[in-house]
């Protein structure tokens, strides 16, 4: 047996973890678009403040630096930033006399901005180095502006621009799993409904289920009420067979204790062995009935019927037709049995199948009258299904009468009959996907069971 699961937290799984997982992609993808776009704009800062300084050692010939080029310098994408300028001839102007790197060995355009790394007492700088073509006191050459600065500094500004997103993230996913949690809850709250609608019925109640359903379980609901209908009629069926089984079985009773009274009385041993006799006759009527009642319960319970197997339908008649022959032949009638050319084999129960032509032939016999002379078995093929036909010369059966012919305890006409026979055979058809049928005939009755075919 499987263990039992939370559907609330499967549902609530089956939500939060792919945001989850969605949320950390986002979250990784967020942190290197930080890290990107801050050393765009940290590289841009760089630029602004050199050539800031670049005009301001153009302006006061290197004397002294704007305030606002002092103020930029100073507030510089959050952290701080270094420079050092030369003039004409590589000559030192302002700013700190040891820049990590010079201007020498450039390649490229001498005068485009050159971005490197470097070290700086002890810590990974980003530097920018510019180089234009400026007039100072009447000296004409290329002054140089280097800037730098920390790399940790901007490590720590984009670090802290991704716990902000984390955090915000966090939150949202926080948030998100509280509302999912409770409104899951709030979600099932009609499947609990359900249950405890359920829950509070009492075994007798078989009713369907009235109460209104979300969409999604109304498939079940619907399912379960077909379940208690069937359940129900199953129980009904049950009830009426008990009922009438009863009703049956005490007729009989009471003929053998009316006999075994009369055995007890008799006078002289003629009339005793006479009384014996129809005692034995008695006891054998009843425990026919209720061997009939045994074999129609276990077909109506499919659960407890044997394997089914493959058969010859031809062999399995001939041989049933051997056992009730001679009973009948005893009695003054013709009896034939017309075998099939060709096997007939079937899949299913061959006692069942054996039991519901004997009940056939039973059948003739005790309904075909004082006018019967023959009864006739005929085994055939016909398409894709193996029959079994037994006519007899009798009273005869109509078409029209197969619903109360085979009704339990149906008779068309008083008998010393259970009513059960034709009851059985029909189930047995029934379980073995056949059918039963009553045939037309000019005289008499005539009734095929037919089987599909096996292979």
């Amino acid at each position: 047996m499987r263990p039992a699961y939370s559907l609330r937290l499967r549902l609530f799984a089956l939500i939060i973890v792919p945001l989850t997982v969605a949320a950390i992609l986002i979250g990784f993808w967020r942190y290197t678009v930080a890290h990107r776009t801050a050393e765009e704009l940290f590289d841009r800062a760089l630029l602004s403040a050199a050539l800031a300084i670049s005009r301001d050692v153009a302006v006061s010939g290197g004397d002294a630096l704007l305030p606002s080029t002092s103020g930029l310098i100073g507030d510089a994408a959050g952290g701080e930033v270094f420079y050092h300028a030369t003039g004409p001839g590589g000559i030192y102007v302002t700013g700190y006399a040891y820049p990590p790197v010079s201007g020498a060995g450039r390649n490229g355009d001498l005068y485009a901005p050159n971005y490197l790394e470097a070290n700086y007492r002890g810590e990974r700088v980003r530097v920018l180095q510019i180089t234009e073509r400026v007039t100072i006191e009447n000296l004409t050459g290329d002054a140089t502006v280097t800037v730098w600065q920390r790399l940790a500094d901007r490590h720590a500004f984009a670090t802290q621009l991704a716990v902000r997103a984390a955090s915000v993230i966090g939150a949202l996913m926080l948030t998100l799993g509280l509302v999912v949690w409770f409104g899951v809850q709030l979600g099932l709250r009609p499947l609990i409904d359900l249950h405890d609608a359920i829950a509070v019925r009492s075994p007798e109640d078989l009713s369907k289920i009235k109460r209104p359903v979300p969409a999604e379980v109304r498939g079940i609901v619907e399912t379960l009420n077909r379940l208690f209908g069937k359940v129900e009629t199953s129980i009904n069926a049950h009830q009426v067979f008990i009922s009438d089984a009863a009703h049956q079985l005490r007729n009989p009773a009471a003929a053998v204790l009316s006999m075994a009274e009369a055995v007890r009385d008799a006078g002289d041993e003629t009339e005793r062995q006479r009384r014996v006799s129809e005692l034995i006759a008695a006891a054998r009527d009843s425990s026919r009935v209720a061997e009939q009642l045994l074999s129609l319960d276990r077909l109506q319970q499919p659960g407890t019927a044997r394997p089914h197997r493959v058969f010859d339908l031809n062999a399995l008649s001939e041989q049933t037709c051997a056992l009730v022959g001679a009973e009948i032949l005893s009695r003054g009638l013709d009896f034939e049995f017309v075998a099939s050319d060709e096997a007939l084999p079937v899949c299913g129960d061959a006692v069942f199948v054996s039991e519901a032509i004997k009940n056939l032939v039973d059948n003739a016999v005790r309904h075909g009258g004082s006018d019967l002379t023959m009864v006739r078995v005929v085994a055939a093929r016909i398409g894709d299904h193996a029959t079994v036909t037994v006519s007899d010369d009798g009273i005869g059966l109509l078409p029209d009468q197969e619903e109360q012919a085979f009704r339990r305890f149906g008779q068309l006409e008083p008998s010393s009959g259970s009513g059960l026979g034709l009851a059985i055979v029909s189930s047995v058809a029934d379980s073995h996907g056949g059918t039963l049928r009553i045939d037309e005939v000019p005289r008499g009755a005539s009734l095929t069971l037919s089987l599909p075919r096996a292979g």
